[in-house]
């Protein structure tokens, strides 16, 4: 199984993640993550999707998408071209002698501590899909009460590539 990384550009308009996410599920695909988010034109949305399968299905998946009414542009975003970012969440079970180790292990990867409480702490980190699995490792010897990530969220490097809409 391969992994990919594609980038629409559509309107933004009532029920379109629902037409893209269906097209997913009615042809057997699977999303490994989706993110969305209005662009610096407010009738136009970003997509993010990461999609796995075999060359024959990604292929397919971006003909497909790309023939959806509300779908302005689809891009693969090639990991040596682009760049990937992920926001995740993390509430630990902490008390007070813990914190410290806590914040210790968040400050190698740059994380920021964004709530704490009596009996536990909740963590911010962003970056690479692989920075956040190498702190959840490290978060393993505690408690993870919760954990939210955000999916990736992705752009082509350099100017050379944009589409003006």
């Amino acid at each position: 199984m391969k992994r990919k990384v594609f980038q629409l550009l559509v309107d933004n308009t009532s029920g379109v993640l629902s037409r893209i996410s269906g097209l997913f599920s009615r042809r057997g695909y699977n999303i490994e993550s989706i993110t969305a988010g209005e662009t610096k034109t407010p009738h136009i949305t970003r997509i993010t999707i990461v999609a796995t399968g075999d060359d024959d299905a990604l292929a397919q998946i971006e003909k497909q998408v790309a023939k959806l009414e509300d779908v302005r542009d689809v891009k693969e975003l090639k990991p040596d071209v682009s760049v990937y970012r992920e926001l995740a969440l993390v509430k630990v079970r902490a008390n007070a002698s813990q914190r410290a180790e806590i914040k210790t292990l968040g400050d190698i990867y740059r994380a920021n501590i964004v709530d704490v409480s009596d009996n536990g702490m909740i963590i911010e980190v962003s970056g690479s899909q692989a920075k956040i699995d190498a702190l959840l490792r490290l978060l393993d010897g505690y408690e993870i009460l919760e954990l939210a990530r955000t999916g990736i969220a992705g752009l082509r490097r350099g100017t050379d590539d944009i589409v003006y809409l």
